[in-house]
């Protein structure tokens, strides 16, 4: 009887790799925000920083995002800041470039959580390789920076540091207000329009 279970514990852990081969997931990420630094796996590791040997190792600095393609580091970098600050959803379509000099792009999904009065404490997720995805080259998830001047940008701002004022004690009909305030605003921010792709 046990040695059924152990075969049934292992094929059920080949379905599992293979669901998420075919899901193209490729990397896990750990940001631990208090002492400012990322975790990779082997995957994440590889594509994120070029060098395998640094999975499992506290990184910090410019390392970790050595090999995000440098039109995204600016933006992505700023963007991946500001969802940590909000908490919740960690969401984020970016370039890579591949040993092979090639172009590779992922999904970045994660969670970021917030301590008792609204500071970022760890950000946790996944990278998923949407390369085949994109066939006409357009993002589906999150398009490239807008400009730094554009009102929605600069409301989402506003709203953010609202919700970071506000803090946890505000009426609950106000903190409902504001975070649908910032899921419209991030949704505007988010809807493909005649914005220019990379």
């Amino acid at each position: 009887m046990r040695v059924n279970a152990i075969d049934g514990f292992h094929e059920d852990l080949e379905h599992l790799r293979a669901a998420l081969d075919a899901s193209c997931i490729v990397g896990t990420w750990d940001w631990d925000h208090v002492r400012g630094i990322v975790v990779y796996d082997a995957g994440a590791a590889w594509l994120l920083t070029g060098d395998r040997d640094l999975a499992d190792r506290e990184i910090s600095g410019a390392a970790a995002a050595a090999a995000v393609h440098p039109a995204d580091q600016e933006w992505l970098a700023e963007h991946m800041k500001r969802a940590a600050k909000a908490g919740g959803l960690v969401l984020a379509e970016y370039r890579i470039l591949a040993d092979d000099g090639s172009v590779r792009w992922l999904l970045n999904r994660g969670r970021s959580h917030l301590d008792d009065v609204g500071r970022p404490i760890r950000s946790r997720g996944i990278l998923i390789d949407i390369t085949e995805m994109r066939d006409g080259g357009a993002r589906y998830v999150l398009n490239q920076a807008p400009p730094a001047n554009d009102p929605l940008v600069r409301a989402a701002e506003l709203a953010i540091s609202l919700k970071e004022t506000l803090g946890t004690d505000a009426p609950a009909d106000v903190r409902i207000a504001t975070d649908l305030l910032l899921f419209s605003l991030g949704s505007a921010l988010g809807r493909p329009g005649d914005e220019e792709t990379t």
